[in-house]
């Protein structure tokens, strides 16, 4: 199983930096400003955060193998399906999808993973998140030199074709059931949700994507306007915001004892310090500074998915789903409010608030607090820290 979760995360990772790294050409060939480009870059959060959500109960409650494979064929179909001249609101509709399709997978592993590994899925969930970064590490290069050989539907559609080989391996692999289906089909209670600890996490989330999709959206766009640099130096920004991320969740397997909250609290200041520095632009070249910030904030996602787990665990799919889309959500809000930002008081400012919201991470974790501090009465496994 979790070789193809490695795989489809991989892809998973490209298609979060593929607006952002064509954000040079999109403007150019759909005429957007800052604003639009920061709505067309959140529509892939948008949909992603439908997509978690929703997936999260019907992860609970039905077979997974044709729920995997769905996702994966609708968001191959919107990359394959792309055309140079379909203009901004079907590009919308495109970039929509495939946030469904990736956002569906995503909460389908992160449940099958927590399932499977229980209280030690911290570092499991982490080396799948890995595969994420990886992909995002490698995407902006490979979709630079995928346009420079067609135009900009160039990359997204080989993605699509990529996504769309997943299909066969999908089909062939066995999942397991939804844990206690049986149970929920015969009335039983269902466990409550509602919770200061789902509150907070969603917080955590929603200010997470919020940051990690702005900066992937105005990291060309900061290094032209803002540094008088090229879009390779913007693109070769992403790519080290993205290597830190995934060196900060490599360095989380190597961890040999249980993360929590502190860990969330030092990632957010942490982040906020050093995309203080890329605003900056003196400090640190700036490639350095957004890959610092992302070192720094390399474990919070699946930190943040592994507390969900150990808080809700007879609900897993839901609880996950619920907070992933809160992420989501973080990532098309914050985008299109900084874009706003940036067209009125220029790109600077829509980069330093990015900094202020990696500040929000830390408050939004400190309110989390223990599993018995929650508003619901949900058990957890014995032994869980």
């Amino acid at each position: 199983m979790l070789p193809l979760g490695f795989a489809a995360f991989v892809l998973l990772g490209v298609v979060l930096v593929l607006v952002g790294a064509s954000q040079a050409e999109l403007a150019h060939a759909l005429g957007l400003d800052l604003a639009r480009s920061g709505v067309l870059g959140a529509a892939l959060p948008l949909g992603a955060g439908l997509g978690v959500t929703a997936a999260g109960p019907l992860v609970d409650r039905l077979p997974r193998r044709p729920v995997f494979l769905g996702a994966v064929l609708l968001a191959a179909l919107a990359g394959l399906a792309v055309e140079p001249k379909i203009g901004f609101a079907r590009a919308l509709a495109h970039v929509f999808a495939l946030g469904v399709g990736i956002g569906v997978y995503d909460t389908l592993m992160n449940a099958l993973v927590i399932e499977r590994h229980g209280a030690a899925s911290g570092r499991p969930l982490a080396l799948l998140h890995a595969a994420a970064t990886l992909g995002a590490v490698i995407g902006p290069p490979l979709v630079g030199w995928l346009t420079a050989r067609g135009d900009w539907t160039t990359s997204f559609r080989v993605t699509g074709g990529a996504l769309l080989a997943l299909g066969p391996w999908v089909a062939a692999l066995p999942l397991p059931a939804p844990p206690g289906a049986e149970a929920r089909r015969s009335g039983g209670p269902a466990p409550p949700l509602l919770s200061r600890a789902l509150l907070a996490l969603a917080g955590v989330g929603f200010a997470y994507v919020g940051v990690e999709t702005g900066v992937t959206l105005f990291c060309v766009a900061w290094a032209g306007a803002g540094l008088g640099l090229s879009p390779g130096r913007g693109r070769s920004a992403i790519s080290s915001f993205w290597l830190g991320l995934l060196l900060g969740r490599l360095a989380l397997l190597r961890l040999r004892r249980t993360v929590g909250v502190r860990l969330l609290v030092a990632s957010g200041l942490g982040g906020a310090l050093f995309l203080g520095v890329a605003v900056a632009g003196f400090a640190l070249p700036l490639e350095i500074a957004t890959g610092l910030a992302g070192l720094c904030l390399g474990a919070v996602y699946p930190v943040m998915i592994a507390l969900t787990g150990r808080h809700f665990p007879a609900a897993t799919g839901t609880a996950a789903g619920l907070v992933a889309g809160a992420a989501a959500a973080g990532g098309f809000c914050v985008p299109w409010l900084a874009g706003l930002l940036g067209d009125a008081a220029g790109v600077r400012a829509a980069v330093a608030s990015l900094a202020a919201v990696s500040l929000a991470i830390s408050g939004a974790a400190l309110w989390i607090g223990s599993p018995q501090a929650r508003l619901g009465d949900v058990a957890r496994p014995e032994g869980a820290a």
